[in-house]
């Protein structure tokens, strides 16, 4: 009986394992950090680190670069617009 809720559990945490990446949290830019995007640069983030503004989610590379953002997210995120729409058209 130990024997059987030992593999269960097991087997439960090894598909949670699988399940993680399907929960992953997506933000606007195609997951790009938006204060690289600000500044100009393209940097690919998993994500991790985000923040809210305006209901939409924004993914950073640091948690330096979201307090940034954050100073002047209006601001910072129409940088980024610009910089976003003038490298992805469309």
């Amino acid at each position: 009986m130990v024997r059987t809720y030992i593999k269960s559990a097991a087997a439960g945490v090894f598909l949670l394992g699988f399940a993680t990446p399907a929960l992953a949290l997506h933000g606007e830019f195609g997951d790009q950090c938006t204060m690289a995007l600000a500044n100009g640069k393209d940097v690919q983030t998993d994500c991790t680190i985000n923040g809210q503004f305006e209901g939409k989610t924004y993914c950073f590379g640091s948690k330096e670069a979201m307090t940034q953002f954050m100073a002047d997210p209006s601001g910072n995120l129409a940088k980024a617009r610009t910089y976003y729409s003038s490298k992805h058209p469309g």
